[in-house]
């Protein structure tokens, strides 16, 4: 069993898979997350509105909010600018459970990691699962680079400005000023 910490002292308790391969979330059968969409290979736009209206088929899985697309500047090695944006979604799952539906759904729609920050025609980062904060081998919740990344603070301000970032205790919208801006260009309204 993990236990992890919300705001305002809530607990979260996560228990590890039974036997069953199952795992469940005990405080709350249904919570709020963040998911930061992006992609800069093929048409994006119908990539990314796709793979959100994929997600949103799932039965555990419902819209809230969808952000603006936003043309960024890429990071890492020379590539194509991205096209990134936010959703927000109640969902009815674990994090490890929403995790692999994430990894599931960026491969649907021909993911393929070969470099560290490499071009891809989709990725999903889950930011933000409710107030947890969740530290395994291969999820950190909320993600760890989040708070320095434009790219996901403008677009998640725009749907989520008062939702607060457990590590910090800020507001997303106090986070996104404390970051360069100047190259996530707004697109158009979704």
């Amino acid at each position: 069993m993990l236990k992890v910490s919300g705001l305002n002292g809530e607990q979260n308790i996560i228990n590890h898979p039974d036997d069953s391969g199952q795992e469940s979330l005990s405080s709350k059968q249904c919570v709020r997350i963040a998911v930061a969409l992006g992609s800069n290979l093929g048409d994006s736009q119908t990539i990314l509105a796709a793979a959100i209206a994929q997600l949103s088929a799932i039965p555990k899985i419902q819209l809230e909010a969808t952000s603006s697309w936003y043309r960024t500047k890429a990071v890492g090695p020379p590539q194509p600018d991205y096209i990134n944006g936010c959703v927000i979604m109640q969902v009815d799952m674990t994090p490890q459970l929403l995790l692999e539906t994430l990894l599931a759904t960026e491969q649907q729609f021909g993911r393929v990691r070969q470099e560290r920050w490499g071009p891809r025609s989709l990725d999903l980062d889950l930011l933000l699962y409710d107030q947890v904060i969740l530290d395994t081998p291969n999820l950190q919740i909320p993600h760890p680079r989040m708070r320095e990344r434009a790219f996901v603070l403008v677009p998640l301000a725009e749907i989520a400005p008062d939702w607060i970032e457990p590590v910090s205790g800020y507001t997303i919208k106090q986070l996104v000023k404390d970051v360069d801006c100047s190259d996530v260009h707004l697109l158009k309204s979704n």
